[in-house]
């Protein structure tokens, strides 16, 4: 029985947190998924087109998740699959900006806008994780990140969320932070898994995997959990 929930659980490497972590992620973005798929037409189906984003979100995570697992158990690299989950998810969490606050007047140039930022903030990281002049690449996605925390924190999307009150507001305020602070763990995860003149974040020991890991369930299902209060809210 042991050795069954060895395989089963950490994939024949038994007591290896980074496969632990992969598992219940995959079971986690699963279940929300399942969650927010079955709550289409919570609070009466206002915020339906909200609530499928979140649950598309966690789907395609939790199948990237699947894949990196396996591929972690054979001692393969997971960036690239982590990075074409972000390049998915990571926008489509944009996304969930514009739909909340599409009523208070918020145009799809601000969606757009959204997008494009979220997707050079990844694909720099992506070059910089894999390629030469971390640093470099890092910086130019630092920068494309605090540009969309900015929009979301001081920017037209905040205006707009003043504009709409109530439990629009509450939304895009806590979706604000998930920004700021949730979002953080991605750099940390980047200097932890890169070189540059960032070295002491070395010291810190825990694998760029489980870090990742950890930011992707606070973030991807709490967007979702952020959505659905706002559907069911009166």
């Amino acid at each position: 029985m042991e050795n069954f929930l060895n395989i089963f659980l950490l994939g024949d490497v038994p007591n290896d947190l980074v496969s632990f972590s992969f598992f219940i992620g995959t079971m986690a973005m699963m279940a929300a998924s399942v969650f927010f798929f079955l709550s289409l037409d919570a609070g009466g189906g206002k915020w339906r087109t909200s609530m499928l984003t979140a649950g598309l979100i966690t789907f395609i995570a939790a199948v990237h998740y699947y894949y990196m697992r396996d591929a972690n158990v054979a001692g393969a690299d997971t960036t690239f699959f982590r990075y074409v989950d972000w390049i998915l998810t990571v926008p489509l969490m944009c996304v969930e900006f514009y739909l909340i606050l599409a009523k208070a007047g918020a145009t799809k140039k601000l969606m757009w806008n959204l997008i494009f930022a979220s997707t050079v903030m990844l694909v720099c990281g992506y070059i910089g994780e894999t390629g030469d002049n971390p640093v470099l690449w890092g910086t130019a996605s630092g920068l494309a990140y605090f540009w969309v925390a900015y929009t979301v924190w001081l920017g037209e999307a905040k205006g707009l969320a003043e504009k709409a009150g109530g439990a629009v507001l509450e939304a895009h305020n806590a979706l604000c932070w998930f920004v700021l602070v949730g979002w953080s763990i991605y750099p940390i995860g980047y200097m932890i898994g890169t070189d540059g003149w960032y070295d002491f974040v070395d010291v810190i020991p825990l694998d760029m995997d489980v870090v990742y890991n950890i930011g992707d369930a606070i973030n991807k299902i709490g967007f979702g959990l952020v959505i659905y209060n706002l559907a069911v809210s009166k």
